[in-house]
């Protein structure tokens, strides 16, 4: 479609390196997402994502409904000119607050919810949805979906796979190009219900498919066991995106099965709670063995927080709740994912990427230090 185009140059294993082109320019894959909810990756300024390497973001659909609104979004020409974000952005359609916020009822219409912000109603459709994202502007545009919990029943999880099948097919009626549309698997932690969706939703034409309604609760095996499922059904020639992967070791599993594109709120959330992301793993900047250590959080990290501060100045940032010491590490494990990620991309491009994972697995799965 003209606007969007994604090519796999290189293959290593399952694993696969290819590049996406949108109007806003192009991004390598396998690729993470940071998440800007609300227009915004918190603590970050666009400028500071940019220096860390992110050339796409993801925005929230629901969220910006809500506040700003629409009319105010629109005043500004789309939300790449709201935010002053010149690369690409991806839009999450509200599917996931059907899972986590509060809901009067869902039918094959949309969904009524219990705003977040007041306790009013508020009701959202596949068309409201698409609506939205075209006043966003974004260059990828999730289709509306039902995504259930891991413990819903059997009939009631197969209900949301239908029903997301419906509203598939709607949302693919009201999005058009440059706007790429993404289509999303469900079918919660049942294989059968997994590979039927997967059927229905690449039977639409969209420039992209998502795994969804995975990494919410369920037992990693199942992650992994449902992903393959999806991934082993999905088409070769397109993008595949496993929403809510954050973690560098269920990224590198993800990867190891053709996974493209991966976001999560993981390495900012971990930041504001004082844990970063390191080549040798994640530490703890809180804990007092850091009071007198002059080394940086990271050595071989070239961003602004490892070459300027101390691990001890970082320590006493946390000690006192000074805001400046969760803004330095955001800044630090945005900076690491990209960097990760490039990492990831050449180990498929010099065929050692299985070494790499299982390096890297061990690392990541030791002891917070």
């Amino acid at each position: 479609m003209a606007g969007f185009e994604f090519e796999v140059y290189k293959h290593d294993g399952r694993a696969r390196y290819g590049k996406v082109k949108t109007v806003h320019g192009e991004f390598e894959t396998p690729v993470f997402m940071p998440v800007g909810t609300n227009a915004n990756v918190k603590l970050m300024r666009p400028k500071d994502l940019e220096e860390a390497g992110a050339r796409i973001i993801l925005s929230n659909t629901f969220h910006l409904y809500l506040k700003p609104g629409m009319e105010v979004i629109s005043l500004h020409g789309g939300l790449h000119n709201f935010m002053k974000w010149p690369y690409s952005i991806l839009t999450d359609s509200g599917g996931f607050q059907v899972f986590s916020l509060k809901l009067f009822k869902v039918d094959d219409e949309g969904v009524v919810f219990k705003s977040p912000l007041d306790g009013s109603k508020i009701f959202m459709s596949p068309k409201i949805s698409m609506e939205v994202q075209k006043v966003l502007g974004s260059d990828i545009v999730m289709a509306f979906d039902q995504c259930i919990h891991p413990d819903a029943s059997y009939t009631e999880t197969e209900e949301a796979m239908e029903r997301t099948f419906k509203w598939a097919k709607v949302s693919r009626e009201n999005i058009d190009p440059p706007q790429a549309l993404y289509g999303i698997v469900q079918g919660g932690v049942f294989e059968d219900l997994r590979r039927k969706s997967t059927e229905q939703i690449t039977s639409i034409d969209f420039e992209g498919f998502a795994i969804g309604g995975l990494s919410v609760g369920e037992p990693r095996d199942v992650t992994l066991a449902m992903t393959k499922v999806v991934v082993d059904n999905l088409p070769k020639d397109k993008p595949r995106y496993f929403m809510g992967a954050g973690s560098p070791e269920l990224i590198l599993e993800l990867v190891d099965m053709g996974v493209d594109m991966f976001d999560s709120v993981f390495p900012t959330r971990l930041a504001r709670h004082g844990a970063a992301l390191t080549w040798q793993g994640r530490i703890n900047i809180r804990s007092a063995r850091y009071k007198k250590d002059l080394s940086p959080l990271d050595e071989s990290c070239s961003c602004y927080t490892c070459k300027t501060f101390t691990k001890s100045y970082l320590y006493h940032l946390f000690s006192r709740k000074e805001t400046l010491g969760q803004i330095l590490l955001t800044i630090h494990n945005i900076t690491f994912m990209i960097e990760f990620m490039r990492r990831v991309r050449k180990a498929i491009k010099e065929g050692c990427f299985r070494e790499f994972k299982e390096r890297y697995i061990r690392i990541f799965s030791q002891k917070v230090g």
